[in-house]
């Protein structure tokens, strides 16, 4: 017998038993009673208050929504070695761990065939199976030479990044979610400071956490480790609206250490509980054999609100579109269906 087969069957090994390994989603459960961050408001979870911005708020503050049009708007073509060059291009790049990666893969086609791209921006899903954050977090892990492979693959430098979509996450095994979500806190806000010094030109980075993983039955990311991934990304966000040296992007204020931060798509929804916007996540939605990485249909409903949210966010549209000006009857939404309880 192989290895996997002794293991998963719990035969003895030595003097050691192995435990069968439990595999598959719970499609029972359908929520975890957790109130998505963007509906939470001024409520809060273990202290930490609602919004994805400060206040209870799901708007960007005026002056960062500001500094972000500014820098948006600065994007522009360039050679390889990051010069200004109006027949050049520049990047898009993910990073992450596997459920990014798989989603990304879907968005990537998606995006390239909309006819409202800007045709100078290439997308390069740089996200990696296995990817922690912990990996990210050190910039002589191989994960990096990976990335960069992916961006020389199709014909582009680090020197071209000026845009990173991340979705980070860790291993929960063996962690309390109290120190998971501290040291999720600590490297992703670390990467982040990597990511600055991996891209000399990068000016944007769109933080996603974690779909929902009430189905999960692994103890590799269930649930609240998911939910909790939303928390990380708000405080790193507020961080840096409150001038923490560390998270700083802004030349006038001193050193700078990262891109400018933002909420990308927030993904996570109570299972079969809408949220405000209709967004529910079926069992069908994660992996059979897991419940934790997406299915095709959840990468499917992943790609459909990143696409959605790079062609009308104020900020993303501004770089991802041709003509960010454009009435926005004119751009095609998601698919409404990938938002609502399937029939």
């Amino acid at each position: 017998m192989k290895l996997i087969e002794l293991i998963s069957k719990g035969i003895i090994v030595g003097v050691i038993a192995i435990s069968p390994v439990a595999f598959g989603a719970d499609c029972s459960k359908t929520s975890v009673g957790f109130t998505p961050i963007n509906d939470l408001g001024t409520g809060s979870y273990l202290g930490f208050q609602g919004g994805l911005y400060p206040g209870g708020s799901n708007v960007r503050p005026g002056n960062h929504e500001s500094a972000g049009l500014t820098i948006a708007r600065s994007i522009a073509p360039m050679s390889g070695n990051g010069s200004p060059d109006p027949n050049g291009k520049y990047v898009l790049l993910s990073i992450g761990m596997s459920n990014a990666n798989q989603e990304f893969d879907v968005f990537l086609p998606d995006a390239n065939a909309d006819p409202a791209k800007d045709p100078d921006l290439v997308i390069v899903n740089g996200a990696q199976g296995g990817a922690t954050a912990i990996d990210w977090s050190n910039a002589s892990n191989a994960v990096w030479s990976e990335a960069m492979q992916k961006l020389s693959q199709q014909n582009v430098s680090a020197s071209q990044v000026v845009v990173v979509w991340a979705k980070l996450a860790n291993s929960a095994s063996g962690q309390t979610p109290d120190s998971y979500r501290a040291d999720l806190q600590e490297n992703a806000e670390a990467v982040l400071n990597v990511l600055h010094d991996k891209f000399p030109n990068l000016k944007l980075a769109y933080l996603s956490s974690r779909i929902y993983a009430g189905y999960a039955t692994s103890s590799l990311n269930p649930e609240p480790y998911a939910y909790e991934s939303g928390f990380v990304v708000k405080q790193a966000i507020e961080k840096q609206l409150s001038g923490n040296a560390a998270l700083n992007f802004d030349p006038a204020n001193g050193t700078v250490n990262t891109p400018w931060l933002s909420w990308g798509p927030y993904l996570w929804a109570d299972g079969l509980t809408p949220r405000s916007d209709g967004l529910v996540w079926n069992c069908s939605d994660l992996r059979a054999d897991d419940g934790t990485h997406p299915s095709d249909a959840g990468m499917r409903k992943v790609a459909s609100m990143l696409l959605d949210f790079f062609k009308t966010d104020a900020t993303a549209k501004e770089w991802f579109l041709a003509n960010p000006g454009a009435p926005a009857d004119t751009i095609a939404p998601a698919p409404p269906e990938n938002l609502t309880v399937e029939q």
